[in-house]
């Protein structure tokens, strides 16, 4: 008997650990941002991450990611897993790189510099000096046209413009004539260049971050505003019908733009085209709360409507998307639907640093700017979240907090975070979901989509090791379906565009029973609601990124850890 019950036990286990390797090693079909990528520490105090001001470019079948301040850039073939190169020749501590395919070679220019760097063999990481421009430019965005002609896009001011100059890619990428000024600020007409988290500060925007796009014949010229530190940090875009212009603003502005949800912003952006002939904006994403260039990075799918309106989809943007497989016909059946079953659930952890300034709830606010931390960074230290009933889970998500860190720059041997996601029933018997004990890895947004979807009520992260720091969390996120009733249709709120000042608008309604949310979609026509603005726990919201002289229509979905219950309600304010 002694026999049979111990082969049991250890037929049990086996089944355990085959089950948590399964759920490891399923190719993912979905990502969820902030982006995982091995975000490196800034050689500077204080001690903290950073990523931004991105790129991809598709080159030998393969995708390149390059980042301001990153000491390298990564490479992957599919957009999923991303290995990191370096090398001694590029200028890693220089902000804004730009990158672009010329032949069978990229060339790379960094923001402040005038070096031109070549590459044919960019996953061997060699690279040399090619040439210069004849003079420094900031946030630079080198543009291949159809014809061959290559130009030179910059500007970063809160005063000058936007500048364009071609270059002579025959002779080291020297000036053709001289640069011209495009475009110029205008915070008095366009809400969303007015600075602050809510656009509320009258101060002169940041014009920057430009990016060229060419998409039926047409140039659309991209650029960020109004500063990196903001929520409301996005992109806008002018068109012409030359390289040199002129620009008009389009009427759909900003075109990129996620002001609210777990982690915001998504300015500063480059749009790249993946092997399938799809668009896609990679973009920076704020935290600035230890420092204000303490960033993420973003991937959002973007498209050009049959009207040649450039858009790029950011509803429910920090939830899972699906990768692209294939020509998708609309950017809006990425999102996966599974939805946010975390928000505001309680929360058990093993111990708290600060009862205030680290409360347990803030690793489930749905805000990147708080966190939970332990007293510790050592193993043992953990935390529980009680989801209040048996949901599906399909995904997890951890979001670590870089909580007294000493590390300054990227070591070159590094423990990575290692860690157990357990689930359970009754928070006293446990099963292993994900087994990361033994990981190097320097990945502090590790998302997982299960391989089987389970039913649990509690989840708990467990503690093995922290790299650096206290074992802290700003968001413990878990995605799926839940168990609640679909949330009934919100067919009546109030619209209203100051009489004063036509960027901004105040919106209100009765809160839903049931709802964790609400998605306002609107735009300048009825028929083309693709903003997206999410809040949690409101109801009643000011968006002042509207622009002068254009007439909006607004909808607001309620949605659910379930479902999204779209409105039948659309109004118009002019």
């Amino acid at each position: 008997m002694w026999n049979k019950k111990r082969l049991l036990f250890y037929l049990l286990m086996l089944a355990v650990v085959a089950d948590t390797v399964a759920q490891e090693k399923k190719v993912p079909t979905t990502f969820c941002n902030p982006i995982n990528i091995s975000y490196r520490f800034r050689p500077d105090a204080p001690s903290r991450r950073e990523a931004a001001d991105p790129m991809v470019v598709l080159f030998q079948d393969n995708y390149f990611l390059f980042a301001s301040k990153s000491g390298g850039y990564w490479m992957s073939n599919d957009l999923k897993d991303w290995k990191f190169i370096t090398n001694q020749t590029l200028p890693w501590e220089d902000y804004a790189p730009t990158v672009v395919a010329i032949d069978n070679a990229l060339y790379f220019l960094a923001s402040g510099g005038k070096k031109i760097y070549k590459s044919t063999s960019p996953i061997g990481g060699k690279w040399e000096h090619y040439g210069e421009i004849d003079s420094s430019v900031i946030d630079p965005c080198l543009f291949l046209d159809d014809d061959q002609k290559l130009y030179l896009y910059y500007g970063c001011s809160n005063k000058t413009p936007t500048k364009v100059v071609e270059l002579d890619k025959n002779n080291r990428f020297h000036f053709i004539g001289t640069p011209q000024p495009i475009i110029y600020p205008d915070r008095d007409n366009h809400g969303f260049e007015m600075g602050g988290d809510d656009n509320t500060k009258n101060t002169n925007p940041w014009i920057e971050g430009c990016w060229m796009t060419k998409y039926g014949g047409k140039y659309y010229l991209q650029y960020a505003a109004p500063g990196t530190q903001f929520k409301s940090y996005c992109d806008g875009v002018y068109v012409a019908d030359k390289p040199y212009g002129p620009y008009t603003f389009q009427a759909f502005n900003p075109f990129s733009y996620k002001p609210q949800g777990f982690i915001a912003s998504a300015g500063h952006s480059g749009t790249f085209q993946d092997k399938f002939g799809n668009y896609w904006h990679i973009v920076t994403m704020t935290i600035s709360k230890k420092h204000m260039f303490e960033r993420r990075l973003g991937l959002f799918p973007t498209t050009f409507d049959a009207d040649g309106t450039m858009r790029t989809y950011t509803g429910f943007g920090d939830y899972p998307y699906l990768f692209p497989t294939k020509k998708e016909q609309k950017v809006e059946s990425y999102f996966k639907g599974w939805m946010l079953l975390s928000y505001n659930k309680p929360v058990i952890v093993s111990s708290t640093l600060d009862t205030e300034k680290t409360k347990p709830i803030f690793a489930v606010n749905e805000e990147i700017r708080d966190w939970w931390s332990a007293k510790t960074g050592d193993k043992g230290e953990f935390i529980t979240i009680d989801l209040e009933s048996k949901p599906t889970i399909n995904a997890i998500q951890i979001n670590f907090a870089d909580v007294e860190t000493k590390t300054l720059g990227r070591p070159q041997v590094q423990r990575g975070y290692q860690y157990i996601i357990q689930s359970s029933e009754d928070n006293i018997n446990w099963k292993t979901v994900i087994d990361k004990s033994n990981s190097n890895e320097d990945l502090p947004h590790p998302y997982f989509e299960l391989g089987k979807p389970i039913k649990a009520r509690y989840i708990k992260v467990l503690n093995v090791n922290t790299p650096d720091g206290k074992f802290a969390i700003s968001g413990l996120r878990i995605f799926g379906k839940g168990v609640v009733k679909k949330p009934g249709a919100l067919n009546e709120f109030e619209l209203k565009r100051d009489e004063n000042d036509g960027r901004v608008v105040k919106l209100s309604w009765k809160a839903i029973e049931g709802a964790t949310g609400y998605n306002i979609r609107y735009g300048n026509t009825k028929d083309k609601l693709y903003h997206n603005y999410m809040v949690y726990d409101k109801s009643e919201v000011t968006i002042r990124s509207l622009n002068k002289g254009y007439g909006y229509w607004f909808t607001i979905d309620v949605f659910s850890e379930n479902e999204i219950t779209k409105s039948g309600l659309v109004k118009q304010i002019e």
